[in-house]
């Protein structure tokens, strides 16, 4: 990466005085970087959060000294920048790391573990399971319902999870987030950029399909693999106190973002009122019961490698992208299980004109195809070391592509393609001219 940015200093710098975006074969730089960067992240499982803020200062650096930003140039534009993102990013964290909290306390309410009692014996218990898994990924984040999910698996089949039905989980809780804003960060990060909630609604059409698909398949590998042992736990409680802080962080956070957008919509873009929400039901709750605050270093760390990717999407000269189109959300879902669907989705945002519950299906579902291609997926993974094997996801987890490609194309022929018009102006870019070629300055 450092090598393409000393060979970008030797070019001539009156190639860039022009107006145009610096390319090598025909692709804008920019994007190479991000390339690079989204490639590290997929190849560099451990070190992922160096790869991130290593590709987010490249970038950086790059438009400093070559194209500059929407807001200017150089260091100036670069705090510009930072300054307009604020808001999203500031949302986001208090998001990422307050959901986390709330999967915490939604797992200790002992819901999960009373759940089982009310699965089938055969195979159907398992596909029962992975409905459950959906439903809960619809409220939860994804990566919490995912890990219920494994939690559940775990009880159930005494340990022995077959990789296809570990597939399926993380399929499962990435169809159960698409169609929901509070369900996947993908979708989040629409709602926060302004998108309704309705508008990605009908992503569970092509997340329906899907589901059923994923859940016959691998129920039917697991219980060839190993049948399920039910335990009623009878004597188990829920503990409501915990369902009480669940529901009054999703209140407020659901609460808080209708009543801006309706009332005080010019407000939303220049303070995070949703995430600010989420933690004041935090707050407010810890007399209820105490919130497991050691997850917090863990959970912050993540939360800044996604947010790495995040402001390294939003430098992107989205202007130069090719139109939004159905074709174009097909693909990248494919995509999505490569690279993370975070900066993906972020990207879209930017270029705006897509069909948002199309594209929410595509780059939520679409990571499943692969272990590392969602956040689901590399969490059950850590639960569930023999997941890591990209050949035996792909081998026994075959159905999960086989449900992204129906899902989606029932999704299209019901429903059509639908595109929102661009929701953010996009400003032009701004270049840096070199002294031997720039014009005075207008007085």
């Amino acid at each position: 990466m450092y090598r393409l940015l000393a060979l970008l200093a030797l070019l001539p710098a009156s190639a860039f005085a022009a107006g145009d975006l610096p390319t090598l074969g025909g692709i804008p730089v920019d994007f190479i970087l991000f390339g690079l960067t989204l490639l590290g992240v997929a190849l560099f499982h451990h070190y992922t959060l160096y790869v991130a803020l290593t590709g987010l200062a490249s970038i950086s650096i790059y438009k400093i000294m070559f194209t500059g930003f929407k807001t200017g140039p150089g260091i100036a534009g670069l705090f510009g920048h930072f300054g307009h993102e604020w808001v999203v990013i500031a949302n986001l964290f208090c998001l990422l790391t307050g959901f986390a909290l709330l999967a915490r306390h939604f797992e200790k309410s002992h819901v999960p573990v009373i759940l089982p009692k009310y699965l089938p014996n055969d195979w159907k218990g398992g596909f029962v399971m992975l409905i459950m898994v959906f439903v809960l990924s619809s409220f939860l984040d994804n990566i919490a319902a995912a890990l219920i999910g494994g939690a559940m698996a775990h009880q159930l089949f005494k340990g022995k999870v077959h990789v296809g039905f570990l597939a399926a989980i993380v399929a499962a809780s990435n169809a159960g987030g698409a169609g929901s804003v509070l369900g996947d960060t993908t979708t989040t990060m629409m709602w926060i950029d302004g998108i309704s909630p309705t508008e990605v609604l009908h992503a569970y059409v092509a997340a329906g399909v899907a589901l059923l698909i994923v859940a016959y398949f691998g129920a039917k590998q697991q219980h060839a693999y190993s049948p399920i042992i039910k335990n009623a736990h009878a004597h188990t409680k829920v503990d409501w106190g915990r369902i009480f802080i669940v529901a009054t962080m999703l209140v407020l956070a659901m609460g808080t973002n209708i009543t801006v957008n309706v009332k005080f919509p010019e407000l939303a873009d220049h303070f995070p009122f949703i995430g600010v929400a989420v933690w004041v039901a935090i707050i407010l709750t810890i007399p209820v019961r105490r919130h497991d605050w050691e997850l917090m270093p863990e959970t912050i760390k993540g939360s800044i490698f996604l947010l790495s990717l995040v402001l390294c999407a939003s430098m992107m000269p989205v202007e130069a992208l090719p139109l939004a189109s159905w074709q174009s959300a097909f693909t990248l879902g494919f995509v999505s299980a490569v690279f993370d669907n975070i900066p993906l989705t972020a990207l879209a945002l930017r270029q705006g004109g897509f069909d948002w519950g199309v594209l929410a299906y595509a780059v939520g579902f679409g990571g499943s195809m692969l272990w590392f291609g969602s956040s689901a997926g590399v969490a059950l993974s850590n639960m569930y070391p023999e997941a890591r094997s990209a050949v035996n996801w792909i081998r026994h987890g075959w159905h999960v592509a086989l449900a992204y490609v129906a899902g989606f194309f029932v999704m299209l022929v019901l429903i059509g393609w639908n595109p929102s018009p661009p929701h953010k102006k996009v400003a032009a870019p701004v270049t840096v001219e070199t002294p031997a070629t720039a014009p005075a300055p207008a007085q």
